[in-house]
């Protein structure tokens, strides 16, 4: 009788399993990093968050910058120029885009007088028809301060104010701009900026640079800026409190406002990483159309009241280019986000919403 053949062992699979033990263990580290955990000192969206709590205190509800603001309503009017360089549906020639946005100042505190700071802000969501949408945040500044998310974080520590004068240091805050040399451009146009008495007589700038992908494929680095096609009163801004939502409210009672969306396209070795270097004035530029504004409404109550203006919520056609900010922006957006929304739930009058107010998908 032949021998019976010697079963065969099989073999152990230690690697596949090392390697399907290490994935979670490598997203474990990740997210690790990502929160801060392994690395205390690391700069993280809760840290930045925490700052501006730090100096203006915690304001249940409202958004941790710009905290004071209104709401408004109205469409953007494609021009049809910009379909060349963005495939975005919001360019194609005679597009009607829905937009809504909101006006703002800086600041974590929603009852700070609109004279307080010279810089308005204005930041929109775009919708288009086939779902996508386009948020973007803008100031009535040229440049920004500062080109790095741990810069802006160590701005915001020199400004936070003294408990004994109530104000920052000024010490502080000169030793912070002697440390960044980056932040002159800002400061020579902040020594001659003031506060408006309109929020529609103001251009608002991205700052940021993106990335426009025209139908043949091409890139284009871009910036963008809204220029109003309101007059400037060239009056001193008013003593009220909040004279920009009166102003605002008056000036739609006699029909809409309206601003030119100018996009400016780069030149071969423009920065795109630094928010704090403007780009020279004689890179052409493209009138993309009109952002019309029909409406205004209480941001408490008013449909920008659940919007997170996530400047990285893009349609196909517009990307994020390399500057730093972006993705610092977003993460801090979405942190605050979920801080004043989570806080709502313990508000009085918040529990149940107008059916139009009820929040949009979290992000």
């Amino acid at each position: 009788m032949p021998e019976s053949p010697t079963p065969k062992k099989r073999p152990h699979h230690l690697g596949a399993w090392v390697l399907i033990a290490a994935v979670p263990a490598a997203c474990a580290l990740a997210f690790g990093y990502v929160g801060g955990w392994l690395a205390p000192q690391r700069l993280t969206p809760k840290r930045l968050v925490d700052q501006f709590e730090a100096n203006a205190g915690v304001h249940p509800g409202y958004r941790r910058n710009h905290a004071k603001g209104v709401c408004v309503a109205g469409y953007f009017q494609s021009s049809g120029q910009a379909a060349p360089y963005s495939m975005a549906q919001v360019f194609a020639p005679g597009q009607r885009t829905p937009v809504v946005g909101r006006f703002a100042i800086p600041g974590s505190n929603p009852y700070a007088p609109d004279s307080s700071v010279p810089i308005r802000s204005m930041a929109l969501r775009f919708t288009q028809t086939n779902g996508q949408q386009w948020r973007t945040g803008m100031n009535s500044m040229p440049v920004f301060p500062v080109a790095t998310p741990q810069a802006f974080y160590e701005q915001l520590q020199a400004q936070q104010p003294d408990p004994a004068t109530g104000k920052p240091d000024p010490k502080k805050v000169a030793a912070f701009f002697a440390a960044h040399p980056e932040t002159a451009a800002f400061r020579a146009w902040a020594k001659t900026a003031k506060p408006s008495a309109s929020f529609a007589t103001e251009s608002y700038w991205s700052l940021d640079a993106f990335v426009f992908t025209g139908p043949d494929g091409q890139r284009h680095a871009v910036r963008w800026r809204m220029v109003p096609q309101s007059a400037d009163d060239d009056g001193a801004a008013p003593t009220d409190a909040d004279y920009l939502a009166t102003d605002l409210r008056q000036r739609l009672s006699h029909g809409p406002l309206r601003w030119k969306l100018v996009v400016t396209l780069a030149n071969p070795g423009d920065p795109t990483d630094d928010a704090t270097r403007a780009w020279p004035t004689d890179r052409p530029t493209v009138d993309a159309g009109t952002l019309v504004v029909e409406s205004e409404q209480a941001q408490d109550s008013g449909p920008c009241r659940d919007i997170n203006y996530d400047p990285t919520v893009l349609p196909n056609g517009i990307a994020p280019s390399d500057d730093p900010l972006l993705p610092a922006r977003s993460a801090a957006y979405a942190d605050s986000y979920l801080r004043r929304t989570s806080e709502e739930a313990h508000l009085p009058g918040t529990a149940s919403m107008p059916a139009k107010a009820q929040p949009e998908a979290r992000q």
